[in-house]
């Protein structure tokens, strides 16, 4: 279970001027390309969960990734999570053709993944029936360490908009979420709780309002 604070900033200013207060704790900074895909009957999608590749740094890893049965409330998300590290030449040819993603469902495969064979017999999306890649959007992630925790500034470019969010993802996410917002409000940064996941806003096809 992935547990994280998630909390929307209105507007560039805010995104700037926060990644400003936390340059000194900054870490590293990720360029990120996220690619989704669905059943034909967008099996996934009306059982809320998202399947997603992800592509860091023009290529230099990739990831991918199962999510199901999100929840937020009061900034505070919590979502079921599986990862596996996957090969990005592989991936890349998994966007291009997504049937290849199911043949890692076969445990004999040379590249058997546990999550597409969750995939094929929890969601029924086989060989057969095939998968749809839905497109997605790309996010600049950067993190920092800062009070003991984790922090991710992101600034993600969808076609129809740019939202920005700061997140934190911890075991703790009530004691998390005030430190966050007592780091936004002493220095005037206006901010709400976010009520949607990055991937439901993809869905939707319009920014939150």
């Amino acid at each position: 279970m992935e547990v994280e604070v998630k909390l929307r900033l209105p507007d560039s200013k805010s995104h700037q001027l926060l990644s400003t207060i936390l340059s000194p704790f900054h870490l590293k900074t990720y360029l990120q390309e996220n690619i989704f895909f669905d059943g034909p009957n967008t099996e996934l999608s009306t059982n809320l969960a998202a399947l997603r590749l992800r592509f860091y740094d023009l290529d230099s890893q990739c990831v991918l990734s199962l999510k199901s049965k999100p929840t937020i409330t009061n900034g505070i998300s919590r979502i079921q999570e599986e990862e596996e590290p996957l090969d990005p030449t592989i991936g890349r040819a998994c966007v291009a053709e997504p049937w290849k993603l199911l043949l890692m469902a076969d445990s004999h495969s040379s590249s058997s993944s546990r999550i597409m064979k969750r995939v094929r017999e929890e969601y029924g999306v086989d060989e057969k029936k095939g998968l749809v890649c839905l497109g997605g959007f790309r996010n600049v992630r950067a993190i920092y360490e800062w009070n003991g925790l984790k922090l991710e500034l992101d600034e993600t470019l969808y076609k129809f908009g740019t939202c920005y969010e700061i997140e934190c993802e911890t075991s703790e996410p009530e004691r998390a979420k005030i430190l966050v917002e007592e780091l936004l409000k002493n220095n005037g940064i206006q901010y709400s709780y976010s009520k949607s996941n990055k991937f439901a806003i993809f869905l939707s096809g319009k920014l939150p309002e």
